[in-house]
């Protein structure tokens, strides 16, 4: 969601490794896991968005107006062009059926209330019918969920696999479940409403109060509507998706959106099964054994149906919505069911909370997490002017237990688009940073659907504004309509630069995924140059990566304007490591196949010749 608040719910448990032994033996496995693997790389696409050829961008546009992305838009050549990029797995965003105000009453939708829906189009993190999909997105709306169905079977044999969203800690506020399987009850059908808190409640309530509109709400930016009346029935009010437990909440509380109840009582003591200490240490198959037969909140229950019933359909992976405003003990019981039935299940977690990482990986069973606030944060602050390049090394080696389980970006719908003035300011100063985020960890990498042709997100849709696109308005994305080309999917209609852009992409991604180095070890190589390498410019960043059989050496200019030339020193740790002997060796640049060098070895020692171009990278391979 948009402008998320970090929240802190003060009831995870902090897990010490209370011997190194411990930290090592996580770090062995992690490495070892690492190198038996492939790098992944994630293309997150606003469903809705990605297939629209409309270049009106009216503000507060209807469909009419600003056109719409199907499901149907995602073509064979589409996902082909997207596999070709260096793609591993799609994740769909905005597939789940969520609030929107458009009329589908004539195929059995009942009508949202404006007043309770952000946008026109309305947000994917709202959702009213997790077992349906978004009726926007389909041809025939009827049929929405097996236009969705051949997608994903479009997406297999394309070589691609999919991801979808399920956002946990809250649903839409007028949630109905018209698609239930056989057996499945609405969240809420059974609760009593007469009190605050009960252990099998889906919500929380605020009993003998209504629910009120917040202040300053302008739905639809002013225009008529005959449910606008300044009201929206529920009675008793519930807590709003963010933890308000007002029956008035706040325009910047998540107000289209109610807090779902995982047996956590409002004094935040909890009213399930914990896991038992040690768990950290556990297989997820231990952790899928521990759960059964234990008495788990509904809640817990209903969204393991969820997951289970989407991953019956095809569906590769979940990305879930702010993971830690629930309790790990739920993901440990949720990851684990999906764990069962398919064993290689992609799942990814937005968490913001640096201490909590460990437990949402090892007690949660999380795959991935959000590398936000550490190595995001700190490019982001780097191309800004804010940090040096020298604080990426505390980082990576900071989290060097845990840095294949963090997932790299610098773009996606939550976030300033890479390319837009508020972040790098240009696609061309965003390519050091990706070349980092791509290349400094054995993490997966994920980029947002526009970022390689230099989508900026400078579209003034209505409710989303500027430097994002927009994820409540239905917008034309115009970069990407270039590539797009009318459908054909071939980048017809791209600027030089907009080619070249995304040949960068294309060339970086595919040199990643097939590396085994950048699945093998790290060493920065930062501070001796910055210690002893006399031209060693401060925007400038170097690291060394290795297997066995390769061995990179990664440097970066994060200077847009300043050529740098320097001689790069490689330390007598890492040459040993390497295992050469005093000599000459060939280097070539595995981003473009067209620059050579030499490493000379001297006294165990090594030094290479470096001219960097601004916001030039260089990966060089030792041959």
């Amino acid at each position: 969601m948009v402008n998320k608040k970090i929240i802190v719910t003060g009831i995870a448990l902090t897990v010490l490794f209370s011997a190194c032994k411990t930290k090592d033996l996580k770090m062995s496995s992690a490495k070892e896991k690492a190198t038996t693997e492939k790098k992944v790389v994630v293309y997150q696409v606003f469903t809705r968005l990605f297939g629209n050829k409309n270049t009106t961008n009216k503000p507060w546009g209807t469909i009419e107006e600003n056109g719409v992305g199907k499901f149907n838009d995602f073509t064979d050549k589409a996902l082909r062009e997207i596999k070709d990029l260096g793609v591993s797995y799609i994740w769909y965003t905005g597939v789940p059926h969520h609030a929107v105000v458009r009329d589908y009453t004539a195929f059995g939708i009942s009508n949202d209330d404006p007043e309770v829906v952000k946008g026109r189009a309305g947000s994917p993190y709202a959702v009213k019918d997790y077992y349906n999909v978004n009726p926007d997105l389909a041809v025939n709306p009827a049929e929405r969920l097996q236009e969705f169905e051949a997608l994903i079977s479009r997406t297999h044999k394309a070589g691609l696999k999919v991801i979808i969203d399920i956002v946990p800690n809250h649903i839409a506020r007028k949630y109905e479940g018209k698609n239930n399987p056989e057996g499945v009850s609405d969240f809420g059908a059974a609760d009593d409403v007469s009190v605050e808190y009960k252990g099998d409640n889906n919500f929380y309530y605020i009993p003998n109060q209504h629910f009120e509109i917040p202040d300053n709400v302008l739905p639809l930016n002013g225009e008529k509507n005959p449910l606008i009346d300044g009201k929206f029935d529920e009675n008793p009010a519930k807590w709003t998706g963010n933890g308000s437990r007002k029956a008035k909440p706040d325009q910047n509380d998540w107000y289209e959106t109610v807090k779902v109840n995982y047996g956590l009582k409002p004094d935040g003591t909890k009213d399930f099964p914990e896991l038992p200490a040690g768990f950290d240490q556990k297989s997820v198959q231990e952790h899928f054994a521990f759960w059964q037969n234990k008495d788990v909140p509904n809640s817990w229950k209903k969204f393991k149906d969820i997951a289970i019933f989407w991953t019956a359909k095809g569906v590769d992976g979940f990305r879930y919505d702010m993971a830690e405003m629930v309790p790990y003990e739920f993901w440990s019981y949720m990851n684990s069911a999906i764990k069962a039935k398919n064993p290689n299940a992609f799942l990814l977690a937005e968490v913001y909370n640096p201490n909590e990482y460990r437990n949402y990986i090892h007690l949660g069973k999380m795959d991935y997490l959000y590398d936000k606030v550490e190595t995001y944060d700190k490019l982001k602050d780097i191309i800004r002017g804010k940090s040096s390049p020298d604080e990426l090394t505390a980082i990576q080696n900071g989290m060097s237990d845990i840095e294949h389980h963090m997932l790299h970006f610098l773009d996606n719908h939550d976030e300033q688009r890479l390319a837009s003035p508020e972040f790098a300011g240009s696609p061309e100063r965003g390519k050091p940073l990706m070349v980092v985020s791509a290349t400094i960890s054995t993490s997966p990498t994920m980029i947002y659907f526009g970022q390689e042709v230099g989508e900026a997100g400078d579209e003034d849709a209505g409710f989303g504004k500027r430097s994002r696109t927009s994820i409540f308005d239905y917008i034309g994305v115009p970069n990407h309509q270039r590539w797009m080309n009318d459908g054909k999917f071939d980048g017809g209609q791209l600027s030089d630069s907009e080619k070249k852009l995304r040949d960068f992409y294309k060339r970086l991604l595919n040199f990643t995924i097939k590396s085994p180095a950048l699945m093998g070890s790290f060493k920065e190589i930062q501070t001796v140059n910055r210690n002893k390498s006399v031209a060693y410019d401060s925007l400038v960043y170097s690291y060394t990566r290795w297997t066995e059989n390769q061995k990179l050496i990664i440097t970066v200019n994060f200077s847009s304007e300043k050529t740098s030339e320097f001689e790069l020193i490689i330390p007598v740790d890492v040459i040993k490591k390497w295992d050469l002997t005093d000599g000459s060796y060939v280097l070539a640049d595995q981003l473009y196949l067209k620059s050579k060098t030499y490493l000379t070895v001297k006294n165990g020692e090594g030094k290479m010749y470096v001219k960097l171009n601004p916001s030039e990278s260089l990966i060089y391979e030792l041959k």
